[in-house]
């Protein structure tokens, strides 16, 4: 069987809030928090995913020239360095190769610009050529963003080269009929306050109005269209229980552990069969 050519595509900064490739304190004990992007290198060796998928490459959009990216990736850096840690082990490898010589950076300039700057649309459309540059470069098949920051537009168009071919894992159940919904980029803390029997109305203020409990949040993998985690699900997993004491990052284990792994392990081994390879040459530029 071919294997389908897969890209991943993460914003670092968002795995350095995580503490990826550290231990957190877990309620007293410590525990590694494992990345999605080091279960799956895990899972291409040891599981049948690797039969079907080929990781070709990783790329991060974070901005080396941003103080914000910068104060941000402060214990990490924008790149591996063997005096530094790291959001996965120096010596991780998936499929032979090591993931530290697979990353490519597309650094998203665009978001140094004012949300109402008119230049900024234009700007954040070059970045989205550079990325598909890149992923004709890699000759991606399916690319899976893990918390990658931005929300894409040209690149998932219907019609466009991409299309149903980029799905996102989130840490939420993303299914806008579920009682359990999460979406956007404060998913986890979403559901911690929903535990606590509170829902955010503002997220810049933080202001909360009373709601009945919901103590139970999971995972799914989706396809990415231009909204927050509205696209079709593939899969998902209502798996991790919500203790309402729990840490940000102790609810971000679970959920990575009990609904997360999971959601994207099954999520792409029911996505493969259905993976067919763009027709036409893989070209630079074409949008």
């Amino acid at each position: 069987m071919t294997k389908a050519k897969l890209v991943y595509i993460l914003s670092l900064r968002n795995a350095a809030a995580d503490r990826a490739g550290q231990h957190i304190d877990y309620k007293g004990e410590p525990r590694y928090m494992k990345s999605p992007l080091e279960y799956l290198a895990e899972a291409l060796d040891t599981t049948p995913l690797g039969d079907a998928y080929s990781l070709e490459g990783i790329v991060y959009d974070d901005d080396a020239q941003s103080p914000r990216d910068q104060a941000a990736l402060a214990d990490y850096g924008f790149a591996w360095h063997p005096d530094r840690q790291w959001i996965f082990p120096k010596d991780l490898r998936a499929q032979g190769q090591l993931l530290r010589d697979m990353l490519h950076a597309v650094p998203s300039t665009y978001r140094r610009l004012p949300l109402d700057a008119a230049t900024r649309p234009a700007a954040k459309s070059d970045y989205e050529r550079k990325l598909l540059d890149k992923l004709l470069t890699l000759q991606a098949d399916v690319v899976v963003l893990d918390g990658l920051l931005i929300i894409l537009d040209e690149l998932v168009r219907p019609g466009a080269r991409f299309h149903r071919r980029i799905v996102n894992i989130h840490p939420g159940i993303t299914r806008i009929e579920s009682p359990y919904e999460r979406r956007g980029a404060c998913a986890t803390l979403d559901a911690l306050h929903g535990a606590q029997g509170r829902k955010v109305t503002d997220w810049t203020t933080m202001a909360t109005v009373p709601v009945p409990p919901v103590r139970k949040t999971g995972a799914s993998l989706h396809y990415v269209d231009n909204g927050i985690d509205s696209g079709e699900v593939i899969f998902d997993v209502l798996g991790t229980d919500i203790a309402p004491e729990d840490s940000i990052l102790e609810l971000r284990w679970n959920n990575f552990n009990r609904s997360l792994f999971p959601a994207l392990h099954q999520g792409l081994a029911l996505l493969a069969p259905h993976i067919r390879r763009p027709s036409g040459a893989h070209t630079q530029g074409d949008l």
